[in-house]
Parts: C-alpha cells; structure tokens; sequence
C-alpha cells in the first residue's frame, strides 16, 4: 500500500505540472552566451531527465532526480566522465571508478544523504535487468546527494527503490521542471527554499557550436548574489550576518553535460569552472559542504563500448586551446541554474520548521536597483 501511495504521487507529480518562472521570465540575464531551446540540460541532445518526489504531511519532503547521458544502454556503451570535488563532505557513490577509468556506466542520480544506498541498489536493478546485461557482474552505480533533514524525516528513509527505478523509467528530454521537486524537494539554498534548477549555453559556431547543460542540485549557503547584485545583504540574510544563525553548510551536486567531443581529463578542467559558477552566486563551499561536479561528454564518436574486437581505443577530441570556451558555457550555465532553483521554489513547512521561498518581489526590486535586469 505504501508504494503505491509513493507511485501514485510520483504519476500525480509528473501529469500535473505547474507553470514556473525562471531567471529569465524576469528579464534577469546571466552571462553573453545563448540559451538553448529549454535553457536546460536536456538541450544537450539524447540527455533525459526524470524525477520522482514524495511530500507527505509536514514531514515527508524528498525524492529522486535522474540524468541520463542517452537513452540506450550505458553500460554497454559507456561515455566519457569525470568528477572534481569542490569540497569533499558527501557521500557520492561510484567516484573512485569514474575518477580512475574516466567514464560512465550507468544513470546519474541525485537523491538525500540517507537514501545513497537504497538508490544505489535501484540503479544495480535497473543495470542488470537491460536486455545485453545478462552476464554482468560488477556495476559501479553514480549516486550523489545533499542532505535535506531540516525538512524532511532523513532518518525515516522514505527514498524507495521503486521511486528512483521510476525516476529512470520516465527520464525524458525537453522542458525539466525545477525547484520543490526530486531530489530537491527538501533542499535549503542561502537560507532559502533552494531546489532543482538547470541552464544551458550554446557556443558560438566559429568556438564549435557546442552545447553545455548543467542541472543543480542545490543546498548550500553563503552571501547570495544574483547577476551581480548583493541579493542576500540586501535581504538582511546570509552567512556571518548576526541576525542569522546559518553555518552555511548542505551540499550541491552538479552535473555537467555537454556533447562536445571532450575526454576525461579535460572534463574535469570542465567541471572545475562550475565551482566559479557557483561562487558567483556566493557560495562559499563551507566546511560541512559536499560541494561535487559529475562531468559527461555525450559525443557519439566518444563512447566506450563495454566489448571490443580492438584492443585501442581512438578518440578525436577537442585540443586544449579549444576548452576556453566551454569553461565559459558551464560557469554561465551553473550560475543561471542555481539561481533557478531559487526563483522556481515554493515555502515549505519540515519536519523541523517552515523555510520561506526566495521573496520575490522584493528581490526584483533589488535587481531594478542595481540595474540587473534587462528591459
């Protein structure tokens, strides 16, 4: 009865979605390079995105967000990854591998702290059930998270393996819905309610014609700035403020997709830049963080099929010269994502107390002051 009470929520969730206005909705503009079609990850073709999400009375605030490099079998045709570590106070399933071999094997998820290991054995689940898996014997599932126990019951593990099985199974490309739901359901952000949130940039034709997409995770503090402007100290709430007992510590997971042909070591130069994103939100990485980027080349001529009659692997990549520009896409893109999962945020009364959505009007009001939005 309770899994079906989860499902039944996970299907509510997704048929009806709401409207939600994003950074540029109010005319707030985030870097020089262009937006793609959704102005998410998923403009990176093949990338799908899903997401399954349990609110139950004031203490159940949680779920599960699914990233998906392509919709075949990954573990049959790996791509290339790598993963940098802002700081290192969380608990992300499967780094070592990806940091030794440089590639993926299976979905990124993103779920809370106590759920690693429950969304864990559903990807392992999901991997072997894939027709051409039948032989498989190790699989090295990619599960990162933050910790939402102010709002949610953490300890109650509500996280099933039949949520995260269904944030895989109903993964799909195009608009990606941000804020209070998934693995963000129960996240807190500079104080605020904080959230999923995504972006994209696509470079300019002469640097390539790339495109780079970011999804956030985000639960972490700091001095919140957006475009700019001094939105926390504006707002008399951020970090070392004496009205505000914040340690600015949570997490935030990053993931990177981009279908640039870009191997291992320079997508951890890449996923390094989208830390700068999220400094120039006024992140501070603090102590008890767990600030992470998973970084993923979807580039058809990079995958890494998981049997081969050769025994090289030939790979024709970007040079070195080349990265610039995409260091620029992703800090843009982690910003303006970051953001998003702010301005898309709904009030939430926890577990443990009620954490206010970002005001609104108040913080277009700042913006207006310093000239940060666009007429």
């Amino acid at each position: 009865m309770k899994y079906l009470f989860i499902l039944l929520l996970i299907c509510l969730n997704t048929f009806y979605g709401f409207s939600q206005k994003r950074a540029r909705d109010y005319g707030i503009k985030i870097g020089v390079l262009k937006t793609g079609e959704n102005n998410a990850i998923t403009d990176v073709k093949g990338v799908l995105v899903g997401q399954s999400t349990i609110q139950t009375g004031d203490s159940i605030q949680t779920g599960v967000t699914a990233i998906l490099p392509h919709n075949g079998n990954l573990f049959q045709e790996k791509v290339p990854a790598a993963i940098y570590i802002g700081n290192g106070f969380g608990k992300l399933s499967g780094i070592s591998q990806v940091k030794e071999l440089g590639n993926l094997e299976t979905p990124i998820l993103l779920t809370n702290t106590l759920s690693v290991p429950t969304v864990c054995d559903a990807v392992i689940d999901y991997t072997l059930s894939l027709k051409g898996n039948e032989e498989v014997r190790s699989v090295n599932p990619v599960v990162g998270e933050t910790n939402d126990g102010f709002l949610n019951d953490i300890a109650g593990r509500h996280v099933s393996k039949a949520m995260a099985k269904q944030a895989i199974l109903t993964a799909k490309s195009g608009k990606v819905e941000e804020g209070n739901v998934g693995a963000g359901t129960g996240t807190v952000c500079f104080g605020f309610k904080g959230g999923i949130g995504t972006a994209s940039r696509i470079l300019p034709k002469k640097s390539g014609g790339y495109t780079v997409g970011v999804l956030v995770q985000s639960n972490f503090g700091g001095v919140l700035e957006i475009a700019g402007a001094p939105v926390g100290v504006e707002l008399n709430q951020f970090f070392l403020n004496d009205q505000l007992n914040d340690p600015a510590d949570g997490s935030c997971m990053m993931v990177v997709m981009t279908d640039a042909p870009v191997t291992s070591r320079n997508l951890e130069r890449l996923a390094k830049r989208a830390m700068i994103g999220l400094g120039k939100t006024g992140g501070i990485a603090s102590n008890g963080s767990g600030d992470y980027v998973i970084a993923v080349s979807t580039a058809q001529s990079l995958r890494i099929p998981h049997n081969s009659n050769s025994p090289k692997q030939l790979n024709e990549e970007l040079r070195n010269d080349e990265m610039s520009a995409l260091f620029l896409a992703v800090i843009e893109a982690t910003e303006e994502a970051i953001v998003n999962s702010l301005l898309t945020a709904r009030t939430v009364k926890g577990k443990h107390g009620t954490i206010q959505a970002l005001p609104i009007e108040k913080t277009l009001e700042i913006l207006k002051k310093y000239n940060r939005i666009s007429k």
